[in-house]
């Protein structure tokens, strides 16, 4: 595997570290390859109950590398796969059945935002700033950003951010939605762990089926998702775990 995404499994913890700090993160054609390489790995392996996304140096991801994009693309065509290589490792975290906790430190901009809300409970830095800054190159949202970012904070408050070079400060990602929560700047990968490991003491298998419940609902009609839970509630009620922890709550 690439050293520009790094992934370590370990006691049911997958770790994917975004690993181009010189690049604040950037995605070229190597990382967006590990991207995917990395994020089909931890979703799919029976023995990882919870995600962390993280990445080294002073910026979680700044999007798609625009020094790449200038020297080495000739064509649109070159982009458009990119995304999509990116996109299959957007759709391995979103679509499991895997809680994912991001820890974001410093700058989050541009396609960054959609690796972010590829978790499923962001933790950011008191001094990080959370951005689109698409249309200042050119560019239209892409890595899920058009998709997601109206569905976390409304379609309102996305439009302004992607017709607008604004970038929220912590706090204001925090009142808006965006993020969980918001820690001391060299605090966010300790709190992120601690949040990866709370899903493992717990009931991980559950709390994987209540996010994939969320995250898949707009597949599904009212209706579609009322059968859904009840299928899903009746599935986890079976499981030893569910039996074993419902008998020691019922003795209390």
């Amino acid at each position: 595997m690439s050293d520009a995404v790094l992934l370590r499994i370990e006691n049911g913890l997958a770790r994917i570290t975004l690993n181009r700090p010189e690049r604040l993160n950037a995605f070229d054609a190597e990382t967006a390859h590990a991207w995917a390489d990395a994020t089909r790995e931890a979703t799919s392996r029976d023995d990882v109950g919870a995600i962390v996304v993280d990445a080294a140096g002073r910026a979680f991801c700044a999007g798609g590398d625009v020094r790449e994009m200038a020297e080495g693309m000739s064509a649109g065509s070159t982009l458009t796969e990119l995304a999509e290589v990116i996109n299959s490792g957007i759709r391995a975290l979103t679509e499991s059945a895997v809680p994912v906790v991001a820890a974001a430190q410093g700058t989050t901009a541009g396609g960054g935002l959609g690796i972010l809300m590829a978790s499923d409970y962001a933790i950011i830095g008191e001094n990080s700033k959370l951005g689109s800054l698409y249309a200042n190159i050119g560019l239209t949202p892409d890595l899920s950003v058009s998709a997601q970012l109206a569905r976390a904070v409304g379609e309102r408050r996305a439009l302004q951010l992607v017709l607008q070079d604004r970038m929220l400060s912590a706090d204001e990602a925090l009142d808006w939605g965006l993020v969980a929560e918001v820690v001391a700047p060299d605090a966010v990968g300790e709190r992120a762990d601690e949040v990866a490991h709370f899903w493992l003491a717990g009931a991980y298998r559950a709390y994987g089926q209540a996010k994939r419940l969320v995250r898949s609902q707009p597949t599904r009609t009212f209706a579609e998702q009322l059968s859904e839970e009840a299928r899903s509630i009746g599935a986890s009620f079976d499981t030893p775990e569910a039996r074993a922890r419902i008998q020691a709550f019922a003795k209390r």
